[in-house]
């Protein structure tokens, strides 16, 4: 049975079971331990920390934020980038499914969309399915005017579908439903969509959650995702207050790491990982993976070798023990209800007794609606202020995903990312009794990382985890096209659309004058 949640899962615990070996794995094991040994020992000689020994890193440098070499954030466009024309093709709502994530770059590849396709953006709406269990919508959560102003220079967007009269009557335009293939290219959206939205005058477009490409060779489009998802997503204010409360009151007593745990029922049922569960806790998960995802057959030894278990509460207080935290440090564990409560928490709490979610450092209104989108919207804010992120399951279509790159965005925020393929022979010896050199075994692979530094975004990392170097520009290029422009992008947009109102005016008159030349010579 599932136990623990709110405040109640912060002050108890558990332990944990094995599954049999098998041969194969036992291959798999060795192979895996070999091809860890040879890539972390040939990073760490180049990585970040250069020929360091991994005892020689000053684990304060990481509450600071990750070296920039000279790059900073900026979405503002490099090249001319017209405003929208005053008559558009139609209208283009769209339904995101899904989390906060999955939500927020939905409403990106909206706002992408309407722009190619030359369309009237409705409002996005937010999906307000069981698992959310909240209705409060796009306006319950995002500030409307300033997502409504902050995008002004890019596409028209309107809040509702207008209304036509016809025969004396008035109705709401009904909008042409469609649903669109998965990672759908730009010419789908200005061909077929674009025909359909001339054909009714507007389209619905649902599901949206991951409809459109991540990979644009469009840098200007790739900055307008940006401007969305960095400037124009601002949550309402009552949740940035909620968040900056509690970032204060965790920052009171100085620094703070934030964890997402990823240890919730949905994500061990999807990832397989199972066999650490008591047989009653096996079969609720298998129940709700055959409910909600399609038939497969996942050996958990297997799955975790290739690194798809998220951590457990325990894995992720050795990493940061091993790192050199002690158990001083105050930690927000950003998460929803942790499956198998109380056993799994313990071993945790005990390396690391600080712990706080929005539960128990938040005020009491947030516990209205802690599992609904405000709580992850909180969540998120508090996370992406802290000193420190650290994701324990950063897959596909997660919170953690936007989180980083935003971290990214906003100065180079130090991120912890544990690679969980490398780190996983290593707990499998530990807990088969092999504990010498452990914790050094486990500093070589965390320090060989970039922590939230610029990187080169390599497949499979996604374009909302990595949005270098398109959002970025260097303060002194040795490329032109990494020079910045203005730090505002609104003044960038606004001094374009400028110049061509100074142009059309200074065409109106020299064709005026024309005109008068001509007249007089007649």
């Amino acid at each position: 049975m599932r136990r623990g949640g709110g405040e109640a899962w912060l002050r108890r615990g558990g332990g944990a079971g094995k599954s049999p070996p098998r041969m194969c794995v036992a291959v798999a094991v060795l192979v895996a331990g070999t091809v860890w040994l040879c890539a972390s020992w040939a990073g760490f000689m180049g990585g970040p920390y250069g020929g360091y020994r991994v005892q020689d890193v000053d684990v304060n440098k990481l509450w600071t934020t990750a070296g920039s070499n000279g790059w900073r954030a900026s979405s503002a466009p490099r090249s001319y980038w017209p405003p929208p024309p005053a008559e558009t093709n139609g209208y283009l709502r769209v339904r995101c499914n899904g989390g906060l994530n999955q939500q927020r770059s939905a409403i990106c590849n909206a706002v992408v969309a309407a722009r190619i396709m030359n369309a009237t953006l409705v409002l996005p709406e937010l999906d307000t399915n069981s698992f959310w269990r909240d209705k409060s919508g796009f306006p319950g959560i995002y500030d409307v005017p300033h997502f409504l102003n902050t995008l002004k220079h890019d596409v028209h967007i309107v809040t509702s579908l207008p209304g036509i009269t016809s025969k004396g009557k008035t109705k709401k335009l009904k909008a042409h439903k469609i649903e669109p293939p998965r990672d759908a290219p730009l010419s789908w959206y200005t061909t077929l969509a674009l025909e359909e939205m001339k054909k009714y005058g507007a389209i619905y477009l649902t599901p949206f959650s991951h409809r459109l490409a991540e990979d644009i060779d469009d840098p200007e489009l790739q900055r307008l995702r940006c401007r969305v998802n960095y400037h124009a997503l601002r949550f309402k204010p009552h949740i940035m207050k909620i968040s900056n409360e509690i970032v204060n009151k965790l920052r009171s007593e100085g620094h703070f790491i934030s964890i997402h745990l990823r240890f919730e029922m949905d994500m061990l049922a999807f990832a397989g990982c199972i066999d650490i569960f008591t047989p009653e806790e096996q079969k609720i998960l298998i129940e709700y993976r055959d409910i909600n995802f399609a038939k497969k057959k996942l050996v958990y030894r297997e799955r975790r070798l290739i690194g798809k278990c998220p951590l457990t509460p325990e894995e992720v207080g050795l990493i940061l023990r091993a790192i050199g935290f002690d158990n001083s440090t105050r930690i927000y564990l950003a998460s929803g209800e942790i499956f198998g409560g109380d056993r799994f928490m313990s071993p945790f709490r005990a390396i690391f007794p600080r712990l706080d979610n929005h539960s128990s450092v938040g005020p009491e209104k947030l516990e209205e609606n802690a599992r609904g989108l405000a709580g992850s919207a909180v969540d998120y804010m508090v996370c992406l202020l802290s000193d420190i992120f650290m994701p324990t399951y950063d897959g596909p279509s997660n919170f953690a995903n936007n989180l980083m790159g935003h971290r990214l965005y906003y100065g180079f925020r130090t991120t912890i990312t544990p690679n969980r393929k490398a780190l996983a022979p290593i707990f499998m010896d530990r807990e088969e009794g092999h504990v010498i050199g452990f914790e050094d075994r486990v500093r070589q692979v965390m320090f060989n990382t970039h922590f939230g530094g610029p990187h080169k975004r390599i497949h499979p990392e996604s374009f909302y985890t990595n949005s270098w170097p398109e959002c970025f520009c260097h303060m002194n290029p040795t490329n032109p096209a990494d020079k910045c422009p203005s730090d505002d992008p609104h003044e960038v947009l606004g001094g374009q659309l400028q110049n061509e109102e100074i142009e059309d005016t200074d065409l109106k008159t020299t064709d005026k004058s024309t005109t008068q030349t001509e007249e007089a010579m007649i």
